[in-house]
């Protein structure tokens, strides 16, 4: 796992512009100067724009013909390179978003663009570069003592616990497109392409965390959605195949396909499914083919969530399945009325 430390990490320079919705016909408003702020202000800054990345997840800057290509890449690595360019290079960024923000749904707000100095990668210090869209303002209540009474009123503001869009450029990996962060809060799926895809033009990292969370996702889909079309299996059969998947990646440190496909799947068609499946989506997702590679607990840990071991039945039983689904039986009673047989050994 990739580690980062930003308890030293200062702000060395702010600049601040205004992304207005090009379809609304809202304006673009570029600054010529950097960001004023005090000394108490910057603990909040660092707080706000820097709290919520985690050590996962990581992209690297993309094209499909050619790195090269990437805009908001070149315009970065003008920055690392001469960092006098960053009020110049700020306002290219500022430009190049505003030209991506074309669909109704899009919000405008403020882009603060920010050069970091002292953060500690992997035990390197390193600078960095964090692009921050605020869009969701919020009111705050103000109350000043008159001496007989007091006045209250209130003002919009930024929540220092949630940003809304934010990408966070270390200067490392250069050759790779960078290794980067990036947070969407957005809700519409036209406002969530835009930033990452159009803008942005980003490719998750060929890393632990993302190849454990791609080939989760994939099989979880292939057992609750294709493995159905092919073959008869009850809801007990899925929750079994969830549970054995999870099971295996919780209990190795490495992944290798041909033990995962025969420990969880076992019959050979079955397996030749899903290993067709596999090429299918990973073609249709751009995903590199992963025969094996080291399993990120973090993915883990946060897949499992959705890898649901819950039976419903209709609205009276809740059955959490954990494993063992040769001790449970289902069937249909003389009169039709469905059920499920539980063996066990010890009542807890």
């Amino acid at each position: 796992m990739v580690t980062f430390d930003f308890n030293e990490t200062v702000i060395d320079k702010l600049i601040t512009h205004y992304i207005g919705n090009k379809t609304k016909e809202e304006d673009l408003v570029l600054t010529t100067q950097l960001s004023n702020f005090n000394e108490e202000t910057s603990v909040h800054l660092e707080n706000y724009f820097l709290s919520q990345f985690k050590p996962e997840n990581f992209y690297n800057f993309y094209h499909p013909v050619e790195l090269d290509m990437n805009d908001v890449y070149i315009l970065i690595r003008k920055m690392f390179e001469n960092k006098s360019s960053f009020i110049e290079e700020s306002q290219n960024i500022a430009r190049l978003l505003f030209q991506h923000t074309n669909h109704p749904n899009i919000k405008s707000g403020e882009l603060n663009i920010v050069y970091f100095n002292e953060i500690v990668y992997e035990d390197v210090i390193l600078d960095a570069i964090g692009i921050f869209k605020s869009e969701t303002d919020v009111p705050f209540l103000q109350m000043d003592n008159k001496g007989v009474n007091y006045s209250i009123n209130h003002q919009y503001g930024y929540d220092l616990k949630k940003i809304d869009k934010a990408c966070l450029i270390f200067n490392i990996d250069e050759d790779r497109g960078y290794s980067i962060l990036n947070i969407d809060n957005a809700t519409k799926q036209a406002d969530a392409q835009y930033w990452i895809n159009d803008f942005l033009n980003l490719m998750p990292s060929d890393d632990a965390y993302n190849n454990t969370k791609d080939i989760l996702s994939i099989t979880k889909r292939f057992v609750t959605k294709e493995m159905p079309k092919e073959y008869s299996v009850d809801k007990t059969e899925k929750i079994g195949l969830l549970n054995k998947t999870i099971e295996y990646f919780k209990n190795n440190d490495s992944f290798n396909k041909n033990e995962f496909e025969q420990e969880v799947f076992e019959k050979p068609e079955l397996i030749q499914s899903y290993r067709e499946y596999d090429i299918a989506i990973r073609s249709e997702l751009e995903l590199p083919k992963k025969d094996s590679f080291d399993i990120s607990n973090q993915a883990v840990k946060k897949q499992a969530r959705v890898y649901k071991s819950v039976l419903k039945l209709d609205k009276n039983f809740h059955v959490y399945i954990h494993g063992g689904k040769d001790l449970i039986e289902k069937g249909i009673d003389s009169d039709g009325r469905k059920y499920y047989k539980i063996y066990y050994e010890n009542e807890n």
